[in-house]
């Protein structure tokens, strides 16, 4: 038998294989900004064919930003829709802080809602059993979204309250991450599906095949919304491990915030995009607006962030709320791994003789992540940011605080993957008030935790360094 391969057929292949790498590099350079980003995968390409491109196809191409824009197309501009202008929010901002707002509003060109209010909670001994109550007394309508929705004792809170919501003749939506969704055996899922009344919807299933290319792209917001007038906003998911006095094998510490007033409205189009972004029908969400009776007074607004977005908003509010910080900086993160950029500014405001200050856990619940967030805290510290590590329980919680009044609180973590990867979501405010009650939380914080001191990470050993800076190659990927 003739084994041999016709040479026209290997110069056929030959010519198929350069002009997939041509076609899969012109990809690259039209729509990667990103130079390291852009080298690392046109090396790819050419240092593995065939395997290679398909690697970058499957994984490398945006397809999230190009069916987000389609279905917003669809449907209303739902991110400028405000009752005041822009002058009249103005007027209501401190001075201090219009520079800050005039910036945000050119990243994200959402205004401020006026006359709202909100109180934090801390770890889900405070915030489920508030959460369950809310929801069991809500009338129109429950909207409620996390990244994780674990089927134990946390999540097991919130079956009876959504059940009495449905009686009260509430319309209930419930939306879980399809990665997030799997951090408990058996999922919460068939639980949910049991209940009547209640819709359920996972975002990216990441079982499908067809999600494949999605699994680094999560939504990670956490919100609940009920009949349009309340809300719990901020990074906690539903877990056993957030019921610190229960005694949890893996206690998590963590702060969210229950929020009441007209920036309700911007939360509920967010849910509704996205809603409708994992198959399900479009819907018109319950409107504070409608009421309109605000009685707080704090200017708030909604910050979504992700792959479908031009740029990294959270990134750019985060670079614009260091540059115009006057005094204090207090940065509270569980992920510390942000790109150059930001390491720089936090080092410019340092130099400048603003407080700035980082509380990260002592140690992660992710592997390399602390060897990996400890290769930056030599620069830092000798510029003159401080930086205190909590001990144990591992410390969840998402905070920037600027100058004792500004806050961006959310979802999102310090790290690539929510500046740049995930679905997120922050709410910006001006409230002094509020402010004051966060600055005791993280005074609090600082008051059990360890100071790093420069000169412990000015000559690490030689093994300690070739660890901590080769985690610190896996940032994109944490």
């Amino acid at each position: 038998m003739d084994t041999n391969i016709p040479l026209h057929s290997v110069g056929l292949a030959g010519l198929f294989y350069l002009a997939l790498q041509i076609s899969v590099t012109m990809h690259i350079l039209l729509k990667k900004d990103d130079v390291k980003s852009s080298i690392g995968w046109i090396g790819l390409v050419w240092l593995a064919p065939v395997l290679g491109s398909i690697i970058y196809i499957l994984f490398g191409i945006n397809r999230i930003r190009r069916r987000a824009l389609a279905l917003r197309n669809k449907g209303p501009d739902i991110f400028t829709l405000t009752g005041k202008s822009q002058k009249e929010i103005e007027q209501e901002i401190p001075a201090p802080f219009l520079q800050l707002m005039r910036l945000g509003y050119k990243v994200h060109p959402q205004r401020f809602a006026l006359g709202n209010r909100a109180k934090p909670y801390v770890n889900g001994d405070e915030a489920y059993p508030e959460m369950c109550k809310l929801i069991a007394q809500a009338k129109k309508e429950v909207l409620l979204q996390s990244y994780i929705f674990d089927n134990d004792k946390a999540g097991q809170m919130f079956i009876p309250a959504l059940e009495q919501a449905v009686k009260n003749g509430a319309k209930v939506k419930v939306m879980v991450d399809g990665v997030g969704l799997n951090y408990s055996k058996p999922t919460i899922a068939a639980a949910l599906k049991k209940l009547k009344g209640v819709e359920f919807a996972v975002f990216l299933p990441s079982k499908s095949p067809v999600a494949l290319p999605f699994l680094n792209l999560r939504n990670h917001r956490k919100m609940l919304i009920v009949d349009g007038e309340k809300a719990f906003f901020g990074g906690m998911n539903i877990a056993a491990g957030n019921l610190v006095k229960t005694n949890p094998k893996e206690p998590i510490i963590d702060v969210t915030f229950q929020v009441e007033g007209p920036v309700t409205d911007q939360m509920s189009r967010v849910f509704e995009e996205d809603w409708i972004f994992a198959g399900k029908k479009h819907f018109v969400p319950a409107s504070f607006r409608a009421k309109g009776r605000p009685n707080g007074k704090m200017p708030a607004r909604i910050i979504p962030d992700g792959p479908d977005s031009d740029f990294g908003k959270i990134e750019m509010m985060v670079l614009g709320a260091l540059s115009c910080a006057q005094k204090s900086v207090k940065i509270v993160t569980p992920y510390f791994l942000p790109e150059n950029n930001i390491l720089t500014a936090l080092e410019i405001a340092a130099m400048r003789g603003v407080d700035v200050e980082i509380i990260l856990p002592s140690k992660s619940n992710i592997f390399g992540m602390d060897c990996a967030m400890r290769a930056n805290f030599a620069r830092l510290l000798t510029k003159g940011v401080k930086i205190y590590s909590t001990h144990p329980p591992f410390d969840h919680s998402k905070i920037l605080l600027v100058d004792s009044a500004w806050l961006f609180f959310g979802s999102a973590n310090w790290d690539v993957r929510s500046f740049k990867l995930n679905f997120e979501c922050n709410l910006e405010c001006v409230d002094k008030d509020l402010a004051a009650q966060v600055e005791k939380i993280i005074e609090h914080k600082k008051s059990i935790a360890r100071g790093e001191k420069p000169e412990e990470h000015l000559h690490p050993s030689f093994w300690r360094k070739i660890t901590d800076n080769a985690f610190k190659l896996l940032t994109p990927y944490y």
